[in-house]
Order: C-alpha cells, then sequence, then structure tokens
C-alpha cells in the first residue's frame, strides 16, 4: 500500500487506492437500513493502511484490534453466509444462537471506526490544528470510556505519536485540494455507516 504521494498517480490520492469506499456499502433503507456484510468488511479493511501513513508504531495496537474484529465478523459470516447478508441479520442469528463473539466484534469495530471518523473530521473542520489534538478529543469521546486501565496508556501513546499535519496530509497526495474534497466523500460515507450502527448496537435486539 502507498504510503507516500509521490507513490500515486499524478493528482492521485490515498482514497483512491481502496478497493472499497464506504460510501460504496449498500444500506438498503426499506429493510431497516440493513448494512451489506461483505461491502462492509471490505470497506473497512481497505482503510486500514491509513494507520501506517499516520506513521508510528504505537498505532500497530489500533490497526491490529480493528483487523482482529473485522475476522471476528467475516468468520460468522463465512460460518453462516445465509443468514448474515447484512450486519444487522448477522448480528441477530448469531445472538438467538446464545452466542455473541461476531457481535462483540461489530461493537469494537463500530467503536473504532465512530473514533476514526471523529479524529479526522474534526481535523478536516479545523485546519490550524494539529492531529494529535484532534487523535486526543476523538479517542476520549469513543474508545477511552470503554477501555481498561491497562489498555488507555497504550492508546494514548498512539494519539501523541501522530505526525504533524501537513506531514500527514501531504502522504494522502500531492494535491491538497483534491486530497480534502476526496476526504470529505469519504469520511461522509463512513459516518452515515456508523450512525446507523451506533444506533442499532445500542438497541435492545443487539444486547446478549
Amino acid at each position: 500500500m502507498a504510503s507516500s504521494a509521490q507513490a500515486y498517480p499524478k493528482g492521485g490520492t490515498f482514497f483512491q487506492t481502496f478497493r472499497k469506499s464506504f460510501t460504496d456499502v449498500p444500506i438498503d433503507a426499506a429493510n431497516g437500513n440493513a448494512i451489506s456484510t461483505t461491502e462492509f468488511l471490505e470497506a473497512a479493511e481497505s482503510f486500514l493502511p491509513l494507520f501506517d501513513i499516520l506513521g508510528s508504531v504505537a498505532f500497530t495496537p489500533v490497526k491490529t484490534d480493528m483487523n482482529g474484529n473485522i475476522k471476528k465478523i467475516r468468520d460468522r459470516q463465512l460460518a453462516f453466509p445465509a443468514e448474515s447478508s447484512t450486519l444487522q441479520s448477522l448480528v441477530r442469528s448469531e445472538l438467538a444462537s446464545k452466542k455473541h463473539v461476531a457481535t462483540e466484534g461489530l461493537v469494537w469495530l463500530t467503536r473504532g471506526l465512530d473514533f476514526t471518523s471523529q479524529a479526522l473530521r474534526q481535523n478536516l473542520d479545523t485546519p490550524a490544528e494539529e492531529l494529535s489534538t484532534s487523535f486526543r478529543a476523538a479517542y476520549g469521546k469513543t474508545l477511552k470510556p470503554h477501555h481498561s486501565f491497562m489498555i488507555k496508556p497504550v492508546f494514548s501513546a498512539a494519539m501523541g505519536a501522530t505526525p504533524y499535519r501537513k506531514d500527514f496530509y501531504g502522504k494522502l497526495g500531492a494535491e491538497l485540494g483534491s486530497v480534502e474534497v476526496e476526504q470529505r466523500i469519504w469520511l461522509e460515507g463512513l459516518e452515515k455507516r456508523v450512525v446507523i450502527l451506533k444506533e442499532f448496537m445500542g438497541s435492545k435486539e443487539a444486547k446478549w
């Protein structure tokens, strides 16, 4: 995966390297905003190299955690494909079987995506703010309340190890205007799906 602007075609950006973007993940509005499982997992996997661009081994636990939760969901989907076409149906099916491995994975994956989207949104909308400030704020509002005292220092270290703003955006593409436009489009797609999942995962039918 490319990690510098020079590795992209002329005018290209990091967001064009995704196999699947969150904007392309189907939402069935007529079926309770059901989100397609396969496309969602592909979109989640596609953006994970973002943590490599953030450039610190401190982000390895963040990426590893998200990868692990993606695997839990996919394992359930592969084992019960007919019942797992959407994330919501996968959760209902698993909970009905008195298990919750994938469901718990989706809870944590949603939290991780919420953390990422809030950090990037705050930084994008606050041009003078460095990444460390945006990521710390997002961590405090999303993942931190659910982390143990053992885990918090690990993730807090990652928040302080972010690169300078200009270096980070420079690695997303050579033309800042194009990077911002494409990042906003991708971010809106992610945010929309996170809102749907947070509502569903907070409902009674997603509890175990």
